[in-house]
């Protein structure tokens, strides 16, 4: 069985990971996909706050243990029949494709929400480091209130970013 989660350098085929994640499977009815890419200039900001280039780092094999234990929480809270998680690491470009999230089940509302609950514990959970480089210089790039805001529909807490501290039974009050 092929891998559930990878990180690497080199950018993916989205078509090719799709066909090969599903197989001959003829008892799939929906497959459900994110695809990040690196974003350049936001129409409403600033050209001297413009990303000219995204570095991510890892920590390797504890990224993936990371993912894989995201899958294994998807799987207990959604019929899902498979799943696969790419991540890049390395400098990027905009435009460039950064993750690719993919989940297989029965229906499509499962896996859209495992899709989504997938994306929206990569981004408040997983190992990564980012680093901007814009025409001011380069920063690493900070978790935000939001991505904390997302995983907390999902009944879990995180503190990643700056602002309040929600205890996980705060938040079970906000899941869906």
């Amino acid at each position: 069985m092929a891998s559930r989660v990878r990180i690497q350098e080199a950018d993916f085929d989205v078509g090719a990971e799709l066909a090969a994640l599903q197989g001959a499977r003829t008892d799939v009815g929906a497959v459900a996909t994110f695809v990040g890419c690196v974003r350049g200039q936001a129409a409403d900001s600033a050209r001297d706050d413009e990303v000219c280039a995204l570095t991510l780092e890892h920590y390797p094999g504890m990224t993936e243990r990371a993912i894989e234990a995201m899958i294994v929480e998807a799987e207990a809270r959604f019929p899902v029949q498979g799943a696969l998680v790419i991540h890049r690491v390395g400098r990027l470009l905009p435009g460039e494709r950064i993750v690719l999230v993919a989940a297989l089940s029965p229906h499509r509302r499962d896996a859209f929400q495992a899709c989504e609950f997938l994306m929206d514990y990569l981004k408040t959970h997983a190992p990564f480091w980012k680093k901007e480089t814009t025409p001011r210089g380069e920063r690493w790039v900070d978790a935000r209130v939001a991505d904390d805001a997302a995983l907390r529909r999902w009944g879990l807490a995180s503190a990643n970013a700056a602002g309040p501290v929600v205890p996980a039974s705060d938040a079970a009050a906000d899941a869906p």
